[in-house]
């Protein structure tokens, strides 16, 4: 068989749709697939936004401050936007595409009008990487180089996307950061105030955890699912929730393993290398055996 041979056979099976349709999306004519490049600008432009001076080329001058950020706003509406009618598409290939696009048109500006509040959690955020690490010598540093900004920041924005029933987009973003910083966080998860994940590599919060304000948590932890119901043809049953609850001022040490829907009260420590699936009560301290300290 010759080279040219081996290669028509190769393109054949490649081809053929009855050897790939889990593995070949067919999008509908005129709709648009959703671009990782593209919304990684979109995120780069909203970290503009969101601390500016710090990021992209915008020069903080008050008395132009507003009309900068009004471009930057602007730029990002109409990506936003187009990313999310592909997203729209791509979950749904019924949907007519005037209404996607007005769809898409009505969640990007009701995304825009929450940044103000989403800016105001993230500097929670800051604060608390800044005070909880004596090796950070400022916020600024804190906002420039610390991979838990990054992570939290494309959370957030996610989780706003996702409140607003955007579909596929918001996985992506949160997972832009997982590549970029080894922090994991599913856009459906629910994170308070203060919060942050010290080093952060390895770091795991799966969909339905629901984290409180002022929690600390280090590099390797795993917020998981210990066991999920399946349906009768084997298959895993979606929105159950199955991870964690952490409450307030909790502190949870490195390569710790927390599984399952339990509570781990107020102001409870988990030691570092723990594996938990019981409830922790408030103030609770647990040892590498499992042990109330």
């Amino acid at each position: 068989m010759t080279q040219h041979d081996v290669m028509n056979k190769a393109i054949a099976e490649l081809s053929n749709m009855d050897n790939c349709q889990a593995l070949c999306h067919q999008q509908n004519v005129d709709a648009p697939i959703p671009n990782t490049v593209v919304l990684g600008q979109v995120v780069d432009i909203l970290r503009s936004i969101l601390f500016p001076g710090y990021f992209g080329s915008l020069l903080v001058d008050p008395q132009m401050l507003q009309y900068q950020i009004g471009v930057r706003v602007e730029e990002v509406n109409k990506l936003l936007v187009e990313q999310i009618f592909a997203g729209i598409c791509f979950s749904d290939r019924t949907i007519n595409l005037d209404q996607a696009r007005k769809q898409a048109k009505t969640i990007t500006s009701k995304f825009i009008s929450r940044l103000p509040a989403l800016r105001a959690q993230l500097g929670t955020d800051v604060e608390a990487t800044y005070q909880g690490d004596p090796a950070a010598q400022s916020c600024m540093e804190v906002i420039f180089c610390y991979p838990v900004i990054r992570a939290i920041t494309n959370y957030r924005i996610a989780h706003e996307l996702l409140l607003l029933g955007v579909p596929l987009i918001p996985r992506i973003i949160t997972e832009l950061a997982h590549s970029e910083t080894g922090i994991d966080i599913h856009p459906g998860a629910t994170i308070g105030s203060y919060f942050t994940i010290d080093h952060g590599t390895g770091t795991v919060i799966g969909e339905t955890s629901i984290i409180g304000e002022h929690v600390k948590i280090y590099q390797g932890v795993t917020l998981g699912a210990k066991s999920f119901p399946v349906d009768e043809q084997g298959n895993p049953i979606k929105g159950i929730a199955r991870h964690p609850v952490i409450e307030d001022n909790v502190i949870i040490y490195a390569n710790s393993t927390i599984l399952g829907r339990i509570t781990i009260g107020k102001n409870a420590t988990i030691g570092g290398n723990v594996w938990v699936d019981k409830d922790v009560p408030a103030d609770g301290k647990i040892s590498q055996k499992g042990k109330q300290l």
